[in-house]
């Protein structure tokens, strides 16, 4: 898939429905946080920039995530909450990013309500990642972690979804909500596949 074609599916497909009911005690807890999904064209195609969380951090630490955290008072909106972590966890500045979209919030149990942006990214020079937020970036391809039967789901009772989804990536698994946003975007993508899933019970 080359960027022409990921921007003419993501632009004139509908984004798919997606119900994430959050019971009100949680609801008034959840504080606003945004993430970049950044995508990046190489001569063989396009990739997605993740990152691997510090394991001292107190949410999610050891987790492979997208760039992004929770919105400061200094923000104009959740966009630039996005744009400012991005440069600030894995120095690309914003000059560098061509936001394309969004998708829908995705609430998760650290107590956050992330909204995510989708952005073709332009990096000038590499990446440098904050090492008391970042343990590592890297690239993976966008076609295989988009592929929906390269999603595992597993079923679950008493959460906030019915589901969490594992995507196994070479020698790398992500999961929880960052791979839950890559399987929004994949519906979007493709949503022909959409209703495919690979059940772990």
């Amino acid at each position: 898939m080359d960027k022409a074609t990921f921007l003419r599916r993501f632009l004139l497909h509908k984004a798919p429905a997606v119900q994430r009911p959050v019971d009100t005690k949680l609801a008034q807890r959840l504080r606003p946080a945004a993430v970049l999904i950044p995508i990046v064209e190489r001569r063989d195609g396009l990739y997605l920039v993740l990152t691997k969380r510090s394991r001292h951090l107190r949410n999610h630490a050891g987790q492979i995530s997208f760039p992004g955290g929770r919105y400061d008072s200094t923000d104009k909106n959740l966009l630039n909450t996005a744009l400012r972590e991005t440069e600030e966890e894995i120095g690309l500045p914003r000059e560098q990013i061509e936001v394309i979209g969004q998708l829908q919030d995705y609430p998760v149990l650290s107590h956050f309500r992330i909204r995510p942006f989708v952005a073709f990214i332009n990096p000038q020079q590499p990446f440098v990642a904050e090492p008391s937020e970042v343990a590592e970036i890297f690239e993976v391809s966008l076609q295989e972690v988009l592929r929906q039967h390269n999603h595992y789901a597993y079923r679950l009772q008493k959460f906030i979804y019915d589901r969490v989804y594992f995507i196994p990536y070479q020698q790398r698994n992500i999961w929880g909500a960052t791979a839950g946003i890559i399987r929004e975007l994949a519906d979007h993508i493709s949503p022909e596949h959409q209703r495919r899933n690979n059940w772990l019970n």
